[in-house]
């Protein structure tokens, strides 16, 4: 059996002007899918912030806006199943259980989220314990994870590898409201630490990927 590996991808990779992007990816996946299952989770990115701060603004609730982001991400998934063609499970599981199924199948999946109240981040280290994926590689808009924001400060230090309590108790001063979440949350951890995941957080970058299949030290390690 092929080793499984989920790969959380970053909502930029779907975004309106990067078709090009997507077909990259695709062709990527299907040549890595000769060694590896990949199972890709779409992020929702900018299209998902954009309806989520629409229909915030029209006064839904939190639990609505959560369910929003995640037929976003669904549609997200879509444009790469699309992309992939006939390697690809033909549309987005909804549960971890159609998850599990349609990776027995052998073919690339590719999901979006699943639960209201969880990033797609949490999502994916869900489908990693469920899938018995041996690595869970989170492809973010940033190169890893630093000591405060990168793009508000320029000294802010990356770290090649973080303890995954540390890591915690960067995120609990983190807002968990929808469309807010970044490069990681409380469920994605509890689910990485109990299963003890293999997990990186990675510059959503076709190379980077690559290099973090190959277990070549790119982004920051979570130490467990």
């Amino acid at each position: 059996m092929k080793k499984r590996i989920v790969i959380k991808l970053s909502g930029q990779v779907f975004s309106m002007d990067q078709t090009k992007m997507l077909k990259d990816y695709a062709t990527f996946f299907v040549k890595k899918s000769k060694t590896y299952q990949p199972v890709i989770v779409a992020g929702g990115g900018k299209i998902a912030r954009y309806f989520i701060s629409h229909a915030r603004s029209s006064g839904a609730d939190e639990s609505t806006l959560d369910e929003l982001g995640i037929e976003i991400s669904r549609l997200n998934a879509k444009l790469l199943i699309y992309a992939l063609k006939g390697k690809a499970y033909p549309h987005p599981p909804t549960t971890l259980t159609e998850v599990k199924n349609a990776v027995d199948s052998g073919l690339i999946v590719v999901a979006g989220g699943l639960h209201p109240g969880q990033s797609t981040n949490g999502t994916a280290a869900l489908i990693a314990e469920k899938v018995r994926a041996t690595e869970f590689l989170n492809a973010t808009d940033v190169d890893g994870i630093y000591d405060s924001d990168p793009n508000k400060n320029k000294k802010a230090k990356k770290f090649t590898r973080i303890d995954i309590r540390d890591l915690r108790n960067m995120l609990v001063r983190e807002d968990s409201m929808a469309g807010g979440y970044d490069l990681m949350d409380i469920v994605a951890l509890k689910v990485i630490e109990r299963s003890k995941i293999k997990t990186r957080i990675i510059k959503a970058d076709i190379k980077t990927i690559e290099n973090a299949m190959k277990g070549l030290r790119v982004g920051t390690e979570i130490v467990l």
